[in-house]
């Protein structure tokens, strides 16, 4: 009974929704989740015969299997679209999951670098290998610009527009965003481009690619977790550091320098200032000096 509902369920998600084929499977798996969980009940429940009660109780055997508050809202997610398939094929009357309630996330706050492990990190660079010079280039304009890593990887010489402090980043959704750049970053970038890059041998498909490594293939991304991480090791840094420690912690300095809010989201990438807004744990210190600062309230006499 159950594979024919599945078996239409699927064509719902290609057609009518139009889903990637791994969002689809992840909403299958989903799906076979809820029939275990009916077969181990040892009831044989149609679609029709569930109720939000028996929702409830799957969710609540899902959260006792160890899922995490995000996987059980996606399980949620894909039993919504289940049921909207349900109503449009009139297999149901009723949409049991209208008052499934999902676990409210917690917005985990990201390890943030200072200033000064970043400059320790730096410190640890070694110039006497070939890719020292680009891993301090690298380095730099990844905290001058608050690049995704897959954003770093495919940037572009003819997309560098280091005479006006500008480049110009590919994100999301092939969306397109002019950053500024700062002056070290533009000096390191130039110096990659004279002294390094100029001497490797660039294998056809990638002229235009800025960072390449030593047999002229862009760097995966997977490079650029290496050298992240093997630069916070040698600083004895002990957080949880990976490429995009560098991305939260340039817009976090940004933030507690003062920035609005609005400008360091264009400067991410976000859709939504929502995303932005994790940027806002600011320290009780600096909270502390800014109401002093501004408000009439905390002024000293």
């Amino acid at each position: 009974m159950w594979e024919s509902y599945k078996k239409g369920f699927r064509a719902y998600l290609q057609l009518e929704k139009s889903l990637s084929r791994n969002s689809i499977d992840a909403y299958q798996r989903d799906l076979d989740k809820l029939t275990q969980y009916i077969q181990l009940n040892g009831e044989l429940k149609s679609p029709a015969d569930i109720n939000l009660a028996f929702l409830q109780g799957f969710i609540k055997w899902v959260a006792e299997l160890g899922m995490s508050d995000s996987s059980q809202s996606r399980i949620i997610s894909g039993l919504r679209s289940f049921y909207a398939f349900c109503l449009a094929e009139r297999i149901v009357d009723t949409d049991p999951t209208e008052l499934l309630e999902a676990p409210k996330l917690r917005r985990s706050l990201p390890d943030v670098l200072s200033f000064e492990e970043i400059e320790a990190m730096i410190a640890q660079i070694d110039y006497s290998k070939p890719e020292g010079g680009r891993n301090r280039a690298i380095v730099e304009t990844m905290y001058s610009c608050g690049l995704r890593v897959s954003e770093l990887v495919n940037l572009r010489r003819s997309h560098l527009y280091l005479d006006i402090g500008f480049i110009r980043v590919i994100g999301k959704g092939d969306k397109e965003r002019l950053i500024p750049i700062g002056t070290e970053a533009i000096k390191y970038i130039q110096l990659y481009l004279s002294d390094l890059r100029v001497h490797l041998p660039v294998i056809p498909g990638f002229e235009d690619i800025l960072f390449l490594n030593r047999r002229g293939r862009k760097l995966t991304r997977v490079m650029i977790f290496y050298i992240i991480r093997d630069l916070a090791k040698l600083a004895d840094i002990k957080k949880d550091i990976s490429p995009h420690t560098l991305r939260h912690s340039f817009a976090t300095h940004l933030v507690e320098g003062g920035a609005d809010l609005r400008a360091v989201q264009e400067m991410l990438g976000h859709e939504s200032i929502t995303t932005t807004e994790i940027y806002t744990h600011l320290d009780r210190d600096y909270l502390r000096e800014t109401l002093q600062r501004y408000h009439p309230g905390f002024k000293k006499t």
